[in-house]
């Protein structure tokens, strides 16, 4: 449905004119699938500089999550759940009527954008083949106005961000580890303090030998001294590690048009200082856009050139960070490097951030032309290319710590020693690489459409046309490890280059091409049929035998049928009904393919992948263990769906719903093959899915009048992908998987995809845990299913209110039903922070709650520690067994989030008609502000921050993870905690 911030303000819902797939306009009611339309004031109400985060919470069944929280935070898209195993799932956007990226959505400044039109299901975007099986997000960027004035806007907006939900440390016990009496041999309770531990392993912070003092706190520092503090535990003592993050955002844009011409001109800068001191980014966006009219002849063009800086760390320094006892003022350690850091076993975060860094230039180009010529009023021709051209420049370096300095501590234990030899810490080899990248996407649309009134009732429009892309990509990658000269980053000061063969060293090119045809009937004003039909050939399907070079190409034909009906414009006695002013019924059937699961040279075994083997480990003739089955198909979607609209009270009250239900067959993934054939796995059609679901859409307005209106809508969206079937043995596919823990993400016959599964504890019948005579808890030998990645459900709600020139506005959305895996809960497992760890008496040893042991036959109450009553027993459980177990770090996904709250100010006119100003609103907003988790996530980390792609490898060039597009789940220690924003914006016209 057309979302309701646009259609109530519109006196006839039906009439809006809104952009759909080759960037056909029609009428609302003329649209056969379900879409929302979102304006640019909803964009830009929070003042977010990404136009994909604005968008959360905003449509159902548009799920965005950022799976790596950073300077430079990246979101995903999907729409209606998940269709493919190994192929993208995400949406396609649509920029300005040409293909483009997820990446370039998100540099464009939400102030430049018209509307966003989401189509949720593949009947609006079946017009794109392959690409349009995720659905489709259509942006129309702003065009200058009609008055021949030239207009002015100046927009502003200053940002303060600061970490939020930071993990929940226990405080009962400090620094120290059981069984280390080097540095003191007291035995505390049956513990030793170490005031040099990662561990919070130590005595309790109410130890009488403690009570009131201050400790030593760390290792020595330069001048052989020691940092000091109380020996008590400090709130939420890694915030001080974090500093607020300032986001300066400021445009202006020229505005000028007349009858027959147009041109606006967008300049932009943002620049954010991170909450991780001297990450930062900086971006400069300059796009214009203009059209002229020429009597029959009609061209339009946009040119918008993006240039971007960032500069940051190594994400993995928040798990050293968690490795903090809370009696440790981090702050205090900011100057004290590895020497000198809280922990002898811990890079100091503070080195990593001075000696650790990414840095990446990227300059991207888009140039848009359409050109459209009528021929009579019947009919036109049209040719619309896009060019998007991406030069990239990675560096990263990492100085490197060799531990050639000693302590100068007399007296101590210390004295003459370093963290290498005393305490075995690793030294780190210093590095440099390089990456270099070019990119061209060549996008190009000829239509010729015809407009015809068959009668005087029947109306028909024909687009036929065709469809061509062309993209190719260039990635250079040099360096390796030892630098010669330290602090000059060059390829030449390397003096151990890595193989160029094990980095990011490609050259890719893909194509398509495809004729494709659009028929639109309408029968008067109320009945409305569409078909449409593409025939596209992939070179990604491209095959050859290696005895020749001809290629041969299977085409593949994509087709949709949809009909419109509007009820209260084809029956009398709706026409002028006072109750049910609009109504509107859809229904649909598509058939799509994806081919994203198969690599750009998968199929061509002369130019794709090339055997590396005996005798030097260079390329060789053995042969490729991992081949692409020469008869694989793309992945086929047969989707129907259904909607309804309703309009009650002049659009008093709104509402919608859809259903929908998509059958995925021949799903891409690697399957096993017989030892006998000498490959390890074949990448094939293996399975099949089914993805279905519903939505509801509800918006009121309780109050309105000339000075004040009240809107308040909500949302409630459900759906679940289902794999139906596997030809592997198993039944199972594993996408990322790890052996301690053993856990990973999976998809399996008859469960919902994606999957967590892993190893778990035996229960008895209760439900109880079954340990054994030991007291230590035992693992059933078969993987176990754990939790679904997906949520039951999503609730969206929204609200504004306006009164005379003040608007108070909030959106804010709930999802539940999903799980994650918290690495951070690993983590503080092991350094002894976890709550679970000190619920209890340390040194009576650790019964497992709700444990029961099998006597006799009968399960009874176990009452027997782990291991036995002391309190290293419960250190060697926890750092051990614990850590191992899958289900010990499945947390419940929960979420209940204000996404947003903005309140704004427009000032009268009456006080601005005397000067060139036209207006001017002032606002104040936050983003984030509220947040609550699920009882079992003590901030762990935020469940949509979780990873789509495993552990991330920054080094220039290389990939982002291991798992593939589709192994969401896993949140690792290495990413940040979620952030809360306030800021202040400026808005004027002249």
């Amino acid at each position: 449905m057309v979302s309701a911030q646009d259609t109530l303000r519109t006196q006839n819902i039906g009439e809006v004119v809104v952009t759909g797939a080759l960037g056909i306009k029609k009428k609302n009611d003329a649209f056969t699938g379900n879409n929302a339309v979102v304006k640019t004031d909803q964009l830009t109400v929070a003042g977010n500089p990404n136009a994909v985060q604005a968008l959360t919470g905003k449509v159902s069944g548009l799920q965005i999550n950022i799976p790596n929280s950073s300077v430079n935070s990246q979101a995903t898209i999907n729409l209606r759940g998940q269709r493919s195993i190994t192929g993208d799932n995400g949406a396609l956007v649509v920029i300005d009527g040409a293909v483009s990226t997820a990446a370039i959505f998100q540099q464009l400044p939400p102030e430049v954008i018209e509307s966003v039109n989401v189509f949720k299901g593949q009947q609006g975007a079946a017009l794109y083949g392959e690409r349009g099986g995720n659905g489709v997000i259509i942006v129309t960027t702003k065009k200058g106005t009609n008055s021949e004035k030239i207009s002015f806007t100046l927009t502003s907006n200053i940002d303060f961000s600061s970490v939020y939900k930071l993990p929940i440390y226990q405080k009962t016990y400090g620094q120290g580890w059981p069984g280390d009496s080097t540095y003191d041999p007291t035995d505390y309770n049956g513990t030793s303090w170490v005031p040099y531990e990662n561990g919070s392993w130590g005595p309790s912070y109410n130890d009488p030998h403690f009570a009131g003092q201050n400790v030593i706190i760390g290792l020595p520092q330069a001048d052989g001294s020691f940092i000091t503090g109380p020996w008590a535990p400090i709130d939420n003592h890694l915030k001080n590690f974090f500093k607020t993050g300032v986001q300066f955002q400021n445009g202006l844009s020229m505005n000028v048009g007349g009858r027959d011409s147009y041109a606006f001109l967008s300049i932009n800068r943002v620049q954010n200082d991170f909450v991780i001191d001297q990450d930062q980014l900086k971006r400069n966006n300059i796009l214009f856009k203009a059209g002229k009219k020429l009597g029959n002849f009609r061209i339009d063009g946009t040119f918008n050139l993006v240039d971007q800086h960032t500069s940051e760390t190594d994400s993995n320094l928040y798990d050293q960070l968690l490795q903090t006892p809370t009696n440790v003022n981090v702050r205090n350690y900011a100057n004290s490097g590895i020497m000198g850091a809280w922990s002898a076993y811990i890079d100091n975060p503070y080195w990593t951030i001075q000696n650790v860094r990414y840095d990446n230039k990227v300059t991207n180009f888009i140039g848009n032309l359409k050109a459209e010529y009528e021929i009579n009023k019947n009919i036109s021709i049209s040719y619309l290319a896009n060019i998007i051209t991406a030069s990239t420049l990675g560096e990263s370096h990492n100085n490197g710590y060799q531990f050639t300095e000693f302590w100068n501590a007399p007296g101590t234990i210390f004295d003459g020693n370093n963290p290498g030899n005393q305490f075995l810490h690793a030294a780190t080899t210093s590095n440099y690489y390089k990456s270099i990248g070019k990119r061209l996407d060549y996008y190009g649309d000829l239509l010729v459409n015809f407009d015809y009134d068959l009668t005087d009732n029947l109306n028909m429009k024909l687009n036929l046309g065709m469809n061509t892309t062309d993209a190719s990509n260039t990635v250079v990658t040099q360096g390796g490890s030892n630098l010669q000269v330290p602090g000059f980053y060059h390829i030449n000061n390397v003096l151990n280059l890595d193989a160029t063969r094990n980095l990011a060293n490609t050259q890719t090119r893909r194509r398509s091409v495809a004729g494709l045809a659009n028929l639109d009937l309408a029968f008067k004003d109320y009945l409305y049929f569409n078909t449409t039909f593409r025939y596209e050939q992939s070179s990604a399907l491209a095959k050859r035998d290696t005895s020749t070079d001809e290629f041969s190409i299977k085409g593949q034909p994509y087709y949709s049928f949809g009909l419109s009906f509007i009820p209260t414009k084809a029956f009398d006695f709706l026409k002028e009904n006072s109750v049910l002013n609009y109504a509107k019924i859809t229904a649909g059937y598509t058939r799509v393919g994806n081919s994203s699961g198969i690599t750009t040279y998968g199929l061509d075994e002369v130019t794709g992948t090339i055997p590396v083997g005996f005798p030097f480990n260079v390329a060789s003739f053995a042969i490729n263990r991992t081949p692409v089955d020469p008869n694989i198909t793309p992945e086929f979607q047969n989707s129907k769906e259904a909607s309804i609209q309703l309009g009650f009270f002049k659009d008093r009250i709104s509402l919608g719903a859809a259903v929908f239900k998509t059958d995925v067959d021949d799903l891409i993934t690697r399957k096993t093959t017989s030892s006998a054939s000498g490959l390890a796995s074949v990448l094939a059609n293996v399975g099949d899915m089914t993805n279905k679901g519903y939505e509801l859409d509800l918006e009121l307005v309780p109050f309105k009048s000339k000075d004040f209106e009240w809107r308040v809508s909500g949302s409630y969206s459900t759906y679940k992908s289902e794999v139906t079937a596997i030809e592997d043995p198993s039944g199972r596919v594993n996408l990322l998987t790890y052996s301690t823990p053993n856990v990973g993400i999976y998809a399996k016959v008859g469960e919902q995809f994606p999957l967590i599964m892993g190893s778990a504890y035996l229960r008895d019948p209760d439900g109880r845990i079954v340990v054994g005579a030991n007291g230590a808890p035992l693992v059933n030998p078969e993987l176990q299913v754990l939790g679904k990645v997906t949520p039951d459900y999503i609730l969206g709600f929204s609200t504004s209110f306006k009164f005379k020139g003040i608007t108070l506005s909030g959106t804010a959305d709930y999802r539940t039903g999903n799980s994650f895996v918290a690495m951070t809960k690993r983590e503080l497992a092991y350094v002894g922070a976890l709550e679970e760890t000190a619920n209890f008496d340390r040194s009576q040893g650790y019964v497992v709650p709700n444990s029961v042991q099998l006597v006799g036959g009968q399960y009874v109450p176990n009452t027997t520690p782990v291991g036995g009553a002391d309190y290293t027993n419960v250190n060697t459980f926890f750092t051990g067994a614990y850590r191992s177990v899958g289900e010990n770090l499945v947390v419940d996904g929960s979420a209940l989030r204000i996404r947003e709250i903005a309140l704004s100010y427009t000032l009268p006119k009456a006080l601005l008609q005397n000067t060139f100003v036209n207006s001017v609103t002032l606002g104040v907003y936050a983003r984030n502000p509220f947040v609550w988790y699920a009882k079992s996530n003590r901030n762990f980390a935020d469940p949509e921050t979780a990873s789509t792609s495993g552990a991330i490898d920054k080094t220039p060039g290389q990939a982002l993870g291991v798992g593939g597009p589709n192994a969401f789940g896993i949140a690792f220690a290495g990413q940040y905690p979620t952030t809360r924003t306030f800021g202040f914006s400026f808005n004027a016209t002249f």
